[in-house]
């Protein structure tokens, strides 16, 4: 936000909860930092919040808001002298390879191309990242299945549509969620307002964040006065303490 050529009441807002890059998370922990997708804005992202070390990238899906910012994790491998850890399914490092073929290729590879180490994970099994266990929830994206990442008593979950019954057991018992929801309309991949509340009421969070927003859900400030206590609208630098 703002979307190009929008003069809607959102993308022309003072307000600066309004102003919004792309989707994406930084998990901090003791002193490690991991990162949770990698869209167009991750460079913007990592200089404003001043992030000069990170451990680890957790791919949700493929598509792009989520993964091209990929060429610029480069000054992570100059500062940390080692590939950067990237954690995604199988599906997800097959769309990798073919769109940044020159990270990943074997022959002539471009000396200065970022250094990248995949690693496959799924829904099945709990995996370790920079001494935190994650616990991978898989939720549909339309047809698609993404992932979201429990740590703890904290959850992301991004640009989903339904999850099935399995899935929602292993958000039990949460403090923290973080959820996607698009706008007030019904959405063919993404929950609308009204589903993530209803998914935030059956999953009882003692709180609760919304994350992709579209501009269509109208501005910050009106459409936090409708929601729960325990709900808030998302916004660029919110940190979230667990």
């Amino acid at each position: 936000m703002p979307v190009i050529g929008c003069d809607c009441e959102v993308c022309t807002s003072t307000d600066e909860r309004d102003n919004r890059l792309r989707t994406a998370a930084l998990i901090s922990y003791g002193d490690k930092r991991i990162a949770i997708d990698c869209g167009p804005d991750f460079r913007q992202q990592m200089l404003r919040s001043h992030t000069r070390r990170l451990d680890a990238i957790l791919l949700t899906h493929e598509h792009n808001d989520h993964i091209i910012g990929m060429d610029d994790v480069r000054p992570f491998n100059f500062q940390n002298w080692t590939d950067m850890p990237v954690y995604c399914t199988p599906r997800v490092q097959r769309s990798l390879l073919q769109r940044f073929a020159y990270i990943f290729t074997a022959e002539n590879r471009y000396p200065g191309a970022p250094m990248v180490r995949l690693h496959s994970i799924s829904k099945e099994k709990v995996f370790e990242v920079a001494g935190l266990e994650v616990q991978p929830v898989e939720a549909l994206h339309g047809n698609m299945p993404v992932l979201g990442f429990r740590m703890g008593d904290f959850a992301y979950l991004t640009d989903i549509r339904t999850i099935a019954p399995a899935e929602l057991e292993k958000l039990k018992g949460l403090r923290r969620l973080v959820i996607s929801a698009l706008h007030q309309r019904e959405h063919h991949s993404h929950l609308n307002l009204q589903q993530a509340l209803s998914l935030i009421a059956k999953l009882g969070p003692e709180h609760a964040y919304l994350t992709h927003l579209s501009h269509r859900m109208g501005r910050h400030e009106e459409v936090q006065r409708e929601l729960p206590e325990n709900v808030t609208v998302g916004y660029d630098g919110l940190k979230i303490g667990c």
